[in-house]
């Protein structure tokens, strides 16, 4: 039986905004929520009102696919679609050209959404507890390395302009600027001053306490003759000032390195006891964490992606066609799932050296005129369509039916 009635919902931070619909786009109830435990009974209560039942749940559709009204209506088992909120901006021009704006407004636009192209739209997949706490951790963990990055960057940029000496001494640590090792130096000796005072005992210290258990006189040895070596220098109370604000940002740079390093442990601790953890990391070029990325975007819900063209669409690796008369172009999708995009730069980068298929692949798109991201973000879009597959059948990777041997062209010989 088709169904009869939508509801759409206008969120915000401390209320919500709620219509109901029948199919003919008649308005039969709407209320103003708040955002917490009685409001979301009133809304389960209007909803009762009209028609919704354990076994036929009214859709609903909201602008956002995160947060614990979300949440709540996905444990109830019904359709949730959230929907972006530009496409959304274009259906409210279909009900009013003076662009007027309110809430119920809103509200009523998402519930007619869902009544007129519900099949335009996808729910919000159905994914397992595991696979959403997962996503948690796995994005978190991503938005740490991010932090991380663009606090280091910060940090680099600052000593640049009063203490170069110490990137020169640290740049050949395995790491650099990320390594304990560097972090714990500037933390004892923050400006040019301080580092060239420091004995090797001082030195030998730092090592120990940033973890070092092998060479340590050795590297004692060479930062204490790179710390020694002339440089330019700020005024004596310029440079101390600086100093304290190296270990100002010494502090953020700390607190994201420890945020990427501890969300890891948990996003891999968390990762394998998936299911779906073993054929993941089957592929070349993908590890645990790597590997949490990608579930953390695909999830575990098989009806999310009708077929692999889907799936990458979606990740950005297939390209886009845009056609009017007599143009013609394929160009590189922008819209797609950008988490999922990063990871597959590094899963097919990694692939490379992992897998003699995969550089093969890559080889022949690079003879063929591709430039290297052209021809990475093929070889990634060759490598999900095999995951989808795998995925599908809980099968592992396999190199030859992944990349298998090109047929060999035999040589007619005259008799």
């Amino acid at each position: 039986m088709p169904v009869k009635v939508f509801c759409g919902i206008d969120w915000a931070s401390d209320h919500h905004d709620v219509a109901v619909v029948d199919g003919d786009g008649k308005l039969l109830g709407r209320a103003r929520i708040g955002d917490d435990a009685v409001g979301l009974q009133q809304l389960l209560d209007l909803l009762a009102e009209h028609g919704d039942t354990p076994d036929e749940r009214i859709p609903v559709a909201i602008e956002t696919s995160r947060g614990l009204l979300v949440a709540s209506l996905r444990a109830t088992g019904r359709p949730v679609y959230a929907v972006n909120p530009m496409a959304a901006a274009r259906y409210r021009e279909r009900h009013t050209v003076s662009r007027k704006k309110s809430d119920h407004l809103d509200a009523m636009v998402l519930a007619n959404i869902l009544r007129t192209d519900a099949d335009a739209h996808r729910p919000l997949p159905a994914d397992s507890e595991l696979a959403q706490a997962v996503a948690v951790l796995a994005r978190a963990q991503q938005d740490a390395v991010w932090d991380r990055t663009q606090a280091g960057n910060k940090l680099r940029s600052h000593l640049r302009e009063y203490f170069p000496g110490y990137l020169a001494a640290v740049q050949p640590v395995t790491g650099g600027l990320n390594a304990p090792l560097a972090r714990t130096l500037l933390a004892a000796a923050p400006t040019p001053g301080q580092a060239a005072r420091l004995t090797r005992t001082q030195l030998k210290a730092v090592l120990k306490r940033a973890g070092r258990q092998r060479g340590i006189d050795a590297e004692a040895e060479r930062l204490h003759a790179a710390l020694r070596i002339p440089q330019m220098r700020q005024l004596p109370l310029v440079e101390t000032a600086m100093g304290r604000q190296a270990l100002a940002l010494l502090g953020k740079f700390e607190a994201a390195c420890t945020a990427a390093d501890d969300l890891a442990e948990a996003s891999v601790e968390l990762f394998e006891q998936h299911p779906d953890a073993a054929v993941i990391t089957s592929f070349p070029g993908l590890g645990s964490l790597s590997g949490a990325r990608v579930l953390a975007e695909i999830g575990d819900d098989r009806s999310r992606f009708a077929d692999a063209k889907a799936l990458k669409a979606y990740a950005g690796s297939a390209p886009v066609t845009r056609a009017s008369g007599k143009s013609h172009a394929v160009m590189v999708r922008r819209v797609k799932n950008q988490r999922l995009a990063a990871v597959g730069y590094v899963w097919a980068f990694a692939s490379l050296t992992a897998s003699p298929g995969a550089r093969a692949h890559y080889d022949r798109r690079r003879k063929a005129g591709d430039r290297h991201t052209s021809a990475q973000r093929n070889l990634y879009n060759r490598l999900l369509g095999c995951l989808h597959h795998c995925l599908a059948t809980g099968t592992p990777y396999s190199e030859t039916t992944a990349f298998p041997a090109p047929p060999r062209l035999e040589l007619a010989v005259a008799a």
